[in-house]
């Protein structure tokens, strides 16, 4: 067990690495702890126009890169490993490595986001980021006088079809129910919307396309029917999975398994703080999970403070 640090972050996202450097600032034996490389799921976005201080945006990876760079230069030497499990143990938590070490702290950050649900299908992975979206704050304005498709049936489905509107000069909406099951006002927003065309009882088998999207392969799960839609773009909202299975009922979670904080990042544990996407909050965007890991990590540097009674 290793037992030299003040904190523990779990995340090496925007969250993670903004919650590093204003710990290294404030002068906290800090380490961080990412499963892969520092940047998180930033690295796969193909460009970011909505990050402050980027007025033409960059891509995420340069964007990410930033960020580790800055962190680098205050010391970052993260732990390339996979947190497995959390436990207190008296003043300390403990966070335990699929590699076989634990680390422990006073304090601890998780910040390990939240991922989109995927369809699963052909073509998926290889397009994303070049006309496969998850984020349609993020990347709508890529499709400006487009047409496009959204997958889904809930309100997020609804709500970012509606959003998607502004740019898009049509979009279909896929689900594969005969009926939607967002909010009665989205609903009646969403088909009473001249650009948006519902499509029932479909899901998509295949995305379509070489370098970009070029269509989907959709078929109708009551008649069997198959055929090609030509879009392109697809954004698919059926749901997200937040990363905390590894906290093991430690901490509390929503129903849908994000965990829960006050305004200032506090969880149910004290001494564990919560920061980004993986915190049950109304928006997930880069800028959003950065200001969380500034306040998880100067809300460790207080409790810390007051456990030294300074």
């Amino acid at each position: 067990m290793e037992r030299e640090f003040d904190l523990i972050i779990v995340g090496g996202g925007p969250a993670g690495l903004t919650a590093y450097i204003y710990a290294a600032r404030a002068r906290l034996r800090t380490v961080l702890v990412e499963k892969l490389s520092p940047g998180g799921q930033v690295l796969v976005t193909d460009w970011v126009e909505n990050y402050p201080g980027f007025p033409e945006g960059i891509s995420g990876a340069e964007l990410m890169e930033k960020f580790a760079a800055q962190a680098r230069a205050l010391g970052l030497e993260p732990v390339l490993d996979e947190a497995v499990g959390l436990t207190p143990d008296g003043d300390l938590r403990l966070v335990h490595l699929a590699g076989g070490k634990t680390l422990a702290a006073p304090t601890v950050i998780i910040a390990t986001g939240a991922s989109p649900k995927k369809l699963g299908v052909p073509g998926e992975a290889e397009l994303t980021g070049k006309g496969v979206s998850y984020c349609a704050t993020c990347d709508g304005p890529f499709f400006r006088d487009e047409v496009i498709a959204v997958v889904g049936g809930g309100n997020t489905a609804v709500q970012e079809s509606l959003f998607l509107t502004r740019f898009a000069r049509k979009i279909y909406l896929i689900h594969r129910r005969d009926q939607l099951r967002a909010t009665r006002i989205l609903q009646e927003r969403a088909l009473s919307h001249p650009q948006i065309e519902p499509l029932w009882n479909t899901v998509v088998t295949e995305v379509l396309g070489e370098d970009r999207v070029e269509g989907l392969r959709i078929k109708n799960v009551k008649t069997g029917e198959e055929s090609t839609l030509a879009v392109g773009g697809v954004f698919i909202f059926i749901g997200i999975k937040p990363q905390t299975e590894w906290l093991g009922g430690t901490v509390a979670l929503d129903e849908a398994g994000f965990v829960v904080t006050d305004s200032e990042t506090r969880t149910s544990l004290p001494g564990v703080f919560a920061a980004g996407d993986v915190r049950a909050k109304a928006c997930r965007q880069i800028v959003t999970a950065a200001g969380d890991g500034a306040v998880a990590a100067y809300m460790a540097e207080h409790y810390l403070a007051e456990r030294r009674g300074a």
